[in-house]
């Protein structure tokens, strides 16, 4: 017997429990799991295939959906209210969406043509946990309790992306002219890109200016294929704001790249680079690629174009990575660069490893854990600079450094809820 998809949905949501998991992902989900019992009729071999895919796939539909509502519209309208202890922060965006109609969203899901930008503040409660993006029930919310709106508005060209770029940049003192670009993952809405941007600014105290590059997910886990394909597609995008932000007048430009998001990071700075833009390149301070969703053959073979980085790239890890468990499925089985298991391999590639499988994550899925890092970003910073040799070190003294800090680790160096966070440092080329 088949199902309609409403009724698939229906009957889906009431063996969920009712309401609370009202999303498009269960119905997905029963429509997935249909589909690989039928294949398996007729292919007994994908059984033991079909029973884990099954497991997997209904396990972070529950994990992923979550027990509310996800934010994909209304939640960019601006909020009217204020609380004294809130703390706002100035967001650019450079996005790949196309502009969506529909009230408060400034973007959605589908891909636009080229680059578009906007200019979002977003203000913090005071009671706010690091970590977390405390979203409103419903919006706009309250700023004593909830992340909110200030205002949100579209910028109408690069130009104007670029001229409020450096005017935010002559605000600040001059060691303080920095840049903080945060590249969003798999399954994520534009308003999500957006909080958490504002969230790992807030929590790192970041003393700059943070902009986000969101390119087109669909904010759905099963389409995974969709997502692939809108990053894909905006390499070249990318590219051209990585150069827009080395030629700002920002004297350092950090990087954060999640799951997806790192393999568009590095296709895009492999573009720079086989463009020939070198310029520049030494404000570039801190790469963090976390919870990369990237092969291990694909990541070894875009070290190799790139070459040596200018400055060490840190690939946070974490083995209970549920997320990056159901992506390695879909790859056939091979192993995802940010839930490898052998950070020695890691580490010879000349990546410094920051190891997070004993942090107990505040999302069910343990793919989020790099959010709760933003809250010790000091005191990791500076024990990582520790571990590096100093700029313009020549071999031996970086054979020397690496000896010192004995290359192997890992070093517990500092905790978070009771779980180390251990750090291996990349070896010496």
């Amino acid at each position: 017997m088949r199902f309609s998809r409403a009724t698939r949905g229906a009957l889906f949501l009431r063996m969920s429990g009712g309401p609370s998991f009202r999303r498009r992902e269960e119905a997905d989900a029963q429509l997935a799991v249909e589909r690989l019992h039928m294949k398996a009729r007729l292919s007994p071999a994908l059984n033991s295939r079909l029973l884990e895919m099954r497991l997997l796939w209904l396990g972070l539909v529950v994990l992923l959906a979550g027990c509310a509502m996800r934010p994909e519209t209304g939640y960019l309208g601006s909020s009217t209210a204020f609380e004294s202890g809130s703390t706002r922060h100035d967001i650019l965006v450079a996005t790949t969406r196309k502009r969506d109609e529909r009230s408060d969203t400034l973007f959605g899901t589908d891909r636009a043509a080229g680059l578009d930008f906007a200019d979002v503040s977003i203000s913090v409660p005071p009671n706010h946990v690091t970590g977390e993006v405390e979203w409103p029930d419903s919006p706009p919310g309250d700023p004593k309790t909830d992340f909110t709106v200030r205002k949100a508005s579209y910028l109408p060209s690069e130009r104007d992306f670029l001229e409020k770029l450096n005017a935010r940049l002559r605000r600040e003192r001059p060691e303080n002219r920095r840049v903080i670009l945060y590249i969003h993952g798999f399954n994520t809405f534009f308003s999500e890109a957006v909080y958490t941007t504002a969230q790992i600014s807030h929590d790192a105290a970041f003393p700059g200016v943070p902009v986000v590059f969101s390119w087109a997910s669909r904010g759905n886990v099963f389409d995974y294929g969709y997502d692939n394909n809108s990053a894909n597609a905006a390499r070249a995008d990318l590219a051209r704001v990585l150069k827009l932000l080395l030629q700002s007048d920002a004297n350092k430009v950090s990087i954060v790249a999640h799951s997806l998001g790192n393999w568009l990071f590095m296709e895009s700075i492999i573009q720079l680079k086989l463009s020939g833009f070198t310029s520049n390149l030494s404000k570039v301070d801190l790469v963090f690629l976390a919870s990369p969703d990237i092969d291990f053959d694909v990541f070894k073979s875009q070290l190799r174009q790139l070459g040596k980085p200018p400055v060490p790239y840190y690939v946070i890890i974490s083995r209970d990575d549920q997320a990056l468990s159901l992506s390695s499925l879909i790859a056939g089985g091979r192993p995802r660069l940010g839930a490898y298991g052998d950070a020695n391999e890691l580490t010879s590639l000349g990546a410094t490893v920051i190891d997070v499988s004993d942090v107990k994550g505040m999302d069910p899925a343990n793919h989020d854990k790099f959010t709760l890092l933003a809250g010790v970003a000091p005191q990791l910073v500076r024990s990582l600079g520790r571990m590096q040799p100093p700029s313009g070190a020549t071999q031996t003294e970086r054979a020397r450094r690496a000896d010192s800090n004995g290359s192997q680790g890992p070093f517990p160096i500092l905790s978070i809820g009771g779980g180390n966070v251990n750090i291996m440092p990349g070896q010496v080329h």
